[in-house]
């Protein structure tokens, strides 16, 4: 079985849909996975490090506004689309399993016209559109915050095992040696996500000096983006890099993360029980400060509004707390006794069965993709691909039907050949989405299409 993962963009993306593939390939390692990607992406460093194969296709932004890119969205759209069903064609997918961010959209409605199954999970408490799209074309929808998709499942968010089995005391003298801080004061650890966060960067650094002063440690991950957002002197104890990769060590060596609140890094400071000030991000959603929510209501983190994030608010707050070891280790406590709902290990087990679940509705509602008889074998006959068809313009007889006539857009059973009838039907999946743009609203307001039976 090849399993596609779809989600690329930013770590928040990449990093469940990686773990995911981890877990498949512990469970089964005749299981194949590859990822699905921009060039633009995070993913183009982050997938191949972890060993998967990454195929390309051209990002596709939604505009939250009217403007020129709206015009070219389909446009664009039907590009990425092709190219992704090129993809699923080369790969012969199996499933695609999609995350969200700019490369899901395009995966969702490639695999809608070529007959792959979908598995969708959304990680924030606010579904975004690419998701809610995905969720319309399948049964078969995860969630980690309950209520994020309607009738999904409550999973949780995949974690890598270095940071789910992560033992913190045990690796502190390790990791404050990795990043050379000093293993006898306490330390702050300072991020925004894989992009970093200018407004978290500008109030930290115009702090330095006065968490110098009061025997402060500061290790600052600013993002690759922000090389100039530094102390412009030297700051004794001050760390400071562009990304870090192993996250894991970076939460080991901290007592106290200031940082913004994605689904994924409440969910990894959660698991690893080390509490933090949230800066959610003002713009989108509204999804972090809700991701967040649960957390900081246990009293495992202090949510600050992006606006009151200043060098003041760090002078003022941050120093007291961080010398209150008793107060950490109680936020350290709630965080970590929410973990196991909100964020969880993926179980192999868990991991292969909706997979497996799918391939097998699949076979069922579309028999003619895997059996033979009067049908010429695959891969040469019969695929879901314009052009390679071996009936046109006629269509293969029906076997779902009494009679032995031809099977068309109107059979229940959906068993016409997707390569006739995708450039023939007016009701086909894609142009119903791509034909005007405004149908997009339609696929969010309408019913789900019945499940494969």
């Amino acid at each position: 079985m090849h399993v596609v993962v779809a989600g690329g963009g930013t770590a928040g993306h990449i990093e469940p849909a990686l773990n995911l593939a981890d877990a498949l390939v512990r469970i089964d390692p005749s299981i194949t996975v590859s990822a699905l990607g921009t060039q633009k992406g995070l993913e183009t460093r982050l997938v191949p490090a972890r060993g998967y194969e990454l195929d390309l296709i051209p990002a596709v932004p939604l505009p939250r506004k009217v403007n020129k890119d709206l015009v070219t969205l389909p446009g664009r759209l039907r590009s990425a689309i092709s190219q992704t069903r090129e993809v699923y064609r080369q790969r012969s997918a199996d499933v695609v399993v999609g995350f969200g961010g700019y490369v899901a959209l395009p995966a969702y409605l490639a695999a809608r016209r070529s007959r792959v199954p979908i598995v969708v999970h959304e990680a924030n408490a606010v579904a975004g559109l690419a998701n809610k799209v995905g969720a319309r074309f399948t049964e078969y929808i995860a969630e980690t915050t309950p209520g994020s998709l309607a009738g999904a499942e409550e999973v949780g968010l995949p974690l890598r095992s270095s940071i789910a089995d992560l033992d913190r005391g045990a690796r502190r003298a390790e990791a404050r040696a990795f990043f050379g801080l000093d293993p006898q004061r306490p330390v702050l650890f300072v991020f925004g996500g894989s992009q970093g966060a200018r407004r978290i960067n500008e109030a930290v650094v115009g702090a330095a000096d006065e968490l110098a002063a009061a025997g402060i440690g500061v290790l600052h991950s600013v993002g690759g983006k922000n090389a100039d957002q530094r102390p412009d002197h030297h700051v004794d104890g001050y760390v400071s890099v562009d990304y870090i990769d192993r996250m894991d060590l970076a939460y080991a060596a901290a007592d106290l993360a200031v940082c913004r609140s994605g689904a994924m890094t409440v969910a990894e400071l959660s698991a690893v029980g080390l509490p933090a000030i949230y800066v959610p991000l003002p713009i989108g959603n509204g999804e972090q400060r809700l991701n967040v929510s649960t957390v900081v209501a246990a009293g495992g983190g202090i949510l600050v509004d992006d606006a009151r994030m200043t060098a003041d608010w760090v002078c003022d707050n941050l120093p007291s707390l961080l010398r209150d070891s008793a107060r950490l280790a109680a936020m350290a406590s709630a965080a970590a006794s929410i973990s196991s709902g909100w964020a969880t290990p993926v179980s192999p087990q868990t991991a292969a069965s909706a997979s497996r679940k799918t391939s097998a509705a699949f076979r069922r509602a579309w028999p003619e993709r895997f059996t033979t008889g009067t049908l010429p074998p695959e891969p040469t006959a019969h695929r879901a691909f314009p052009g390679q068809c071996r009936y046109p313009p006629a269509r293969p007889p029906c076997r779902a039907s009494a009679s032995a006539g031809p099977c068309g857009p109107t059979c229940p059973a959906n068993h016409w050949c997707a390569g006739c009838a995708m450039k023939s039907s007016p009701s086909s999946p894609l142009r119903k989405t791509l034909k005007p743009l405004p149908r997009l609203g339609f696929i969010l307001r309408s019913s789900p299409p019945a499940p494969f039976r």
